[in-house]
């Protein structure tokens, strides 16, 4: 297949899909929002820097992450819709010229609502990242504007929860039309997440959704001093937040530097040994659809304790095999970390159902093998 992409090309998530069809030996062209993080041919690849992400990098680096991502969710939301037309030409010709079989934009804004405005007559798949409806377009008019076009023209649909796909037809997306649901970065990579060496042995929790602005970090923080209290020897780690002012405000507020490690961003396979040595992962978040980082915590055998949302239910069923919090109260979260620390049976029987539903439902390999044949039968429609 002739395949053209439109996403952000640094993303980890994004690149593995793309990866995953250079490999098998598709043509693959990339219109990338920031620029890419590996090499394409130049014929192959366009940067779109729409909604100002070709300034997102000059801005983390000189403003730090919490201005930049404030700024980013205001100004992004308000005006980052306006530059649609102007880059939405330049993407225009290059679907021209590479005259893909499909096109597939990965995250409604802006990829989405850049794909949109820009593709004529070529199938057109619009993926659905997990808070692309209840956070992001309602943020603004103009956001809510964008969003109902992209779904309105869109030929078909992947989401990473059901849930998305029900409030995909309620934003414009035509009922009739092919949907997929498999997880946003295509799976879980079970030769590397899994429970090698068998389940964690000391009281450490680990909280690996990074800083981002729908989760509830301050949650977790102010938890920590309530575990703290009955399990004195327990301690947390933090997935790519060190160097995090919030977080180094809060632990320092709360004097609970002994018991919390921040780490900085590490590769993959890095990541399945971290998971390994944490017997409770938390996923405070307020908005989400299948968060990656969840299942893959799932499948090394971390017991999951994560905010009370219609996607996360599908996934988890409450004092089964996880437990499900308000992600807005420290004492709902730290007494479901303590109900899993304290019970190993619970958590010995989660980590069989877990690895069970991982292998069965989000495997990559089985899933991009249905991707494969969702992308032949939206390019043969």
């Amino acid at each position: 297949m002739r395949l053209l992409f439109v996403a952000d090309g640094h993303s980890p998530i994004a690149l593995s899909w793309i990866q995953y069809f250079i490999d098998r030996g598709d043509e693959v062209f990339l219109a990338s929002t920031y620029p890419a993080a590996i090499h394409f041919p130049e014929r192959h690849y366009l940067h779109v820097p729409v909604a100002f992400g070709g300034a997102a990098g000059a801005a983390r680096r000189s403003l730090g992450r919490q201005r930049a991502r404030a700024l980013a969710s205001a100004g992004r939301h308000w005006l980052g819709t306006l530059t649609i037309p102007f880059v939405a030409r330049r993407l225009r010709r290059f679907v021209e010229r590479a005259e893909p079989d499909l096109v597939h934009a990965m995250r409604v804004p802006f990829e989405g609502m850049l794909a949109a405005a820009a593709v004529r007559k070529q199938p057109l798949a619009i993926s659905i990242w997990g808070n692309d409806f209840t956070l992001h377009a309602v943020s603004s008019p103009l956001m809510r504007r964008r969003t109902r076009q992209a779904m309105k023209k869109a030929t078909a649909l992947h989401a990473d929860c059901r849930r998305d796909v029900r409030l995909a037809e309620e934003w414009g997306l035509r009922p009739a039309l092919p949907s997929i649901v498999v997880p946003g970065n295509g799976g879980v990579r079970t030769d590397i997440f899994n429970m090698q060496g068998g389940l964690a042995r000391d009281p450490v929790v680990l909280n690996p959704r990074g800083s981002r602005v729908y989760v509830r970090n301050d949650t977790f923080f102010r938890a920590i001093p309530l575990i703290l209290a009955r399990r004195p020897e327990a301690r947390f780690i933090c997935a790519s937040m060190a160097g995090d002012s919030q977080a180094g405000a809060l632990i320092r507020q709360l004097s609970i530097g002994h018991a919390v490690e921040l780490l900085d961003p590490v590769p993959q396979s890095e990541m399945a040994a971290i998971y390994r040595r944490a017997q409770v992962l938390v996923s405070p978040s307020t908005h989400d659809g299948t968060p990656n980082t969840l299942l893959e915590g799932m499948a090394c055998g971390c017991f999951p304790v994560a905010g009370d949302l219609e996607s996360v239910r599908e996934w988890i069923t409450h004092g089964h095999n996880g437990l499900l919090i308000d992600p807005t109260s420290p004492e709902s979260l730290a007494e479901a970390v303590l109900i899993a620390l304290d019970r190993e049976d619970l958590r010995r029987e989660a980590a069989g159902l877990n690895s069970s539903l991982v292998s069965t439902r989000a495997e990559f390999s089985q899933c991009m093998a249905r991707v494969c044949e969702f992308y032949q039968g939206v390019a043969r429609s």
